[in-house]
């Protein structure tokens, strides 16, 4: 068995059932393996579309998601969908070929030669790691695992050389992830459980790491009585629950509810800009009696809080939950509902219709996963939306920001939940980033619903030159005829001039099994 039949052997002892790649004269050694294998690979049409198709998988399936791609310009055009891995903190592997190992770091004109490869990805990984030998082949992938289930989780990169990948490995035997995620300290669930029997208007921040926790987290929420904001990566939780409040922490009415609390219990969120000061105004001040849960210690270093609990919100939250006494408080419900109600009326009447569309398709396809990218509907719905799915609502508008991450992430998402519904919101202007992607999508079988929001151009750029006093230039990319690329494709398609009839065009969609196109003509 070589090295590249080794690593096939390994990741499916890791419990990998998913690659996405494209194969090159570089990695071919990689591949030796996998046909034979129960590995399904997934060929995008771009490397960057590969690591956002592992995004997407990992996000849906909760495994991390696995990319192959070639040393030098495939490796590099993955950094883009790395960086958003690592701001929402998704765990992807990015293995990648490397040149000889007798000729790196020398400059001699190779093939895909890059000064210092390890070196550019330790930049964006959690970890860039050279497996020159078969036999650090298992320990390596050991350690990329336990990256993965022991703490934050992001991008990990592991490299192999040309002149490694056809060396004799035996018979690999896979070397057990060593830990799990830490268990909170019984002291500190004590001392959160004593403030909260003290608070008379308590609040919970809910993040992204609370996602996989809703159960916890609503059990928690009702017996203190409190209500609960959830950031863009959290909606799904407590959906039409009188103690959610769906919206932004940049929304002034949001602010003004957690000013208030006399105690604050944040799972899982990093209180990031993008989440609580969206238009950069500084209005946003850190909670004074904070509880802070969260998987990083850098992370509860970073803000510090009255009291921090180094835990999964999961393995956090229950035994919190439990330690709890009902507090009998019944103001949480109004608190709530004053915050919502205030906070969807600071939304722009364009920003209220761009969430018609969202609500549409939740409305339409009951427990769908909507996969967004930057474009206006989205960003609107990052600032108010009430998603019906836990972790059915995720998107490249928080954090990194990258456009062109709605397509190829939807095709990851769709392939780790082939029975649920799932929907791209994109813009024309971000589609065209990863637009071939429609082929990924029609030879994975991925019944992906792309739903373009056509404004010719980056209107929410073009918007925000306005309002800044600029003349707009470099905002309106013409699109192509969208209806004629999905019929080049093979796929089916339908233009609407408005929204309503969206849900019709959502449930015929589904219906065909088969990925399909619906273009949206904004005004």
């Amino acid at each position: 068995m070589t090295l590249g039949e080794a690593l096939i052997t390994l990741l499916e002892a890791h419990g990998v059932d998913t690659v996405f790649g494209i194969p090159g004269v570089h990695t071919i050694e990689l591949y030796r393996g996998l046909a034979t294998s129960r590995i399904r690979h997934i060929t995008p049409r771009h490397e960057q579309g590969a690591a956002f198709m592992a995004d997407g998988y990992a996000r849906v399936s909760g495994k991390p998601g696995v990319a192959f791609v070639i040393t030098g310009p495939g490796l590099t055009n993955t950094i883009t969908a790395m960086a958003q891995a690592r701001a929402d903190s998704v765990p992807v592997l990015v293995i990648s070929g490397v040149n000889a190992t007798t000729t790196l770091g020398k400059g001699l004109g190779f093939l895909h030669e890059l000064p210092d490869q390890r070196g550019m990805l330790s930049t964006v990984a959690l970890s860039s790691e050279r497996v020159a030998e078969p036999g650090a082949l298992a320990e390596a992938l050991a350690r990329a695992f336990t990256i993965f289930a022991s703490g934050r989780p992001g991008p990990v990169h592991i490299e192999i050389p040309l002149d490694a990948m056809a060396k004799d490995a035996g018979m690999p035997t896979a070397v057990p992830v060593r830990a799990g995620p830490p268990k909170p300290d019984p002291k500190a669930i004590e001392e959160a459980a004593r403030l909260a029997a003290t608070a008379s208007r308590p609040l919970i921040l809910a993040g992204g790491g609370a996602r996989r926790a809703e159960p916890a987290l609503r059990d928690l929420a009702e017996r203190l009585g409190a209500p609960v904001v959830l950031t863009a990566n959290a909606r799904g939780l407590l959906h039409g629950h009188p103690l959610g409040v769906p919206a932004s922490p940049s929304l002034k009415p949001v602010r003004a509810l957690i000013d208030a609390a006399d105690l604050v219990i944040a799972a899982g969120t990093e209180f990031g800009p993008t989440d609580y000061d969206m238009y950069g105004d500084g209005g946003f001040t850190m909670p004074r009696s904070l509880v802070r849960i969260d998987i990083d210690q850098a992370q509860l270093e970073r803000r510090p809080a009255a009291l921090g609990i180094l835990a999964d919100c999961g393995e956090a939250l229950l035994p919190l939950a439990a330690a709890v006494a009902p507090s009998g408080r019944n103001d949480g419900p109004a608190r709530a509902a004053v915050a919502r109600e205030a906070a969807l009326a600071e939304l722009t009447p364009d920003m209220r219709h761009q969430l018609r569309a969202l609500e549409a398709i939740r409305d339409a396809l009951p427990g769908a996963i909507i996969v967004g990218d930057s474009t206006q509907p989205v960003y609107a719905a990052n600032l108010y939306y009430d998603h019906d799915r836990p972790g059915g609502w995720f998107n490249a508008a928080t954090g990194y920001g990258a456009l062109g991450y709605g397509p190829p992430a939807a095709i990851g998402a769709a392939l780790a939940a082939p029975d649920t519904p799932v929907v791209c919101l994109t813009g024309d202007g971000g589609f065209q980033f990863t637009m071939p992607e429609l082929g990924a999508a029609l030879d994975a079988g991925a019944p992906v619903i792309f739903v373009i929001w056509n404004n010719r151009g980056y209107r929410e750029i073009e918007t925000s030159m306005r309002d800044a006093g600029i003349e707009p230039v470099g905002v309106s990319p013409a699109p192509p005829d969208f209806l004629r690329v999905a019929e080049a494709y093979g796929m089916k398609a339908e233009r609407l001039s408005d929204l309503n009839g969206l849900p019709n065009a959502l449930k015929k969609a589904r219906h065909t099994g088969e990925a399909c196109l619906i273009e949206i003509i904004v005004s």
